[in-house]
């Protein structure tokens, strides 16, 4: 099973690359993230043409997450729920559920960016990555089988920045963030990237400004976190940056994992 994560920054805009991208990598299962689109709005026909199921939790202008499945959805749930009542749409998990094999339960999330430092944002960003951490045990405690993935706004270690000393001061790279994604790890789940590859310069953002896509000048902060029973079954990974240098692209790349059970 091919799983991936892209963020889209916005669905609408990049539909013709997200239908070329569906149609390059062949994955089964896609969690988007900034859809910038009601759910209503969301470009269906495009992608069920495509054979893919969708599920979505769209948000004017702002935010949107969906699950894109070649397979069969089930028991979708929008909002973590340690968050009752979050009017903010960063979060959707659903049950897939292959012919011949056992449902795997995958999640797409938005984290919060958190910038700037001392405000309210900051504040929400590490609540929200809390509630994820809360609603991570829940699940390990079932021993299901589940990935998470989606962009997480967290620059893991030095090595995941062209420029680490450049970030010290963005929420991103913060102490309090990345100890939030070491909270995450320390109960069990895997980064599947860095499971696969020790490599420098993988990256899957490149900023809009100051040429960074030209000058490799990126950051890792899409990822996926796999349960131990989802690390089991995990064979591969990869980045498809090539898609940053398509025209008018968004500033994030695809990242997918192949599992086999």
């Amino acid at each position: 099973m091919r799983i991936a994560t892209w963020n889209v920054n916005s669905v609408r805009q990049r539909i013709e690359h997200l239908t070329a991208w569906l149609k390059e990598a062949a994955p089964d299962v896609v969690c988007l993230q900034e859809l910038k689109c009601l759910d209503e709005a969301f470009p269906r026909l495009e992608i069920e043409s495509l054979g893919y199921h969708i599920e979505t939790l769209g948000q004017k202008t702002f935010n949107g997450v969906a699950i894109l499945s070649k397979h069969k959805i089930e028991d979708c749930r929008r909002g973590l729920p340690h968050q009752p009542g979050e009017p903010q749409s960063r979060y959707i998990e659903a049950l897939i559920a292959p012919k011949a094999q056992k449902p795997i339960r995958i999640a797409s999330l938005y984290a919060p960016n958190g910038n700037p430092l001392g405000t309210e944002k900051f504040s929400y960003k590490l609540d929200f990555l809390e509630a994820l951490i809360a609603h991570a045990k829940t699940w390990l405690q079932s021993e299901e089988r589940f990935v998470i993935a989606g962009d997480y706004n967290i620059i893991p270690k030095p090595q995941d920045a062209a420029h680490p000393d450049l970030w010290v001061n963005d929420a991103l790279y913060r102490p309090e963030s990345r100890a939030k994604w070491q909270e995450l790890l320390a109960l069990g789940l895997t980064d599947a990237v860095r499971a696969t590859s020790d490599a420098d310069q993988i990256y899957t953002f490149w900023d809009y400004q100051a040429g960074a896509w030209q000058k490799n000048n990126g950051i890792r902060i899409d990822h996926l976190l796999l349960s131990p029973q989802a690390t089991d079954g995990l064979k591969s990974s990869a980045i498809d940056a090539h898609v940053r240098g398509w025209e008018k692209p968004s500033d994030h790349v695809p990242v997918r994992i192949d599992l086999e059970f």
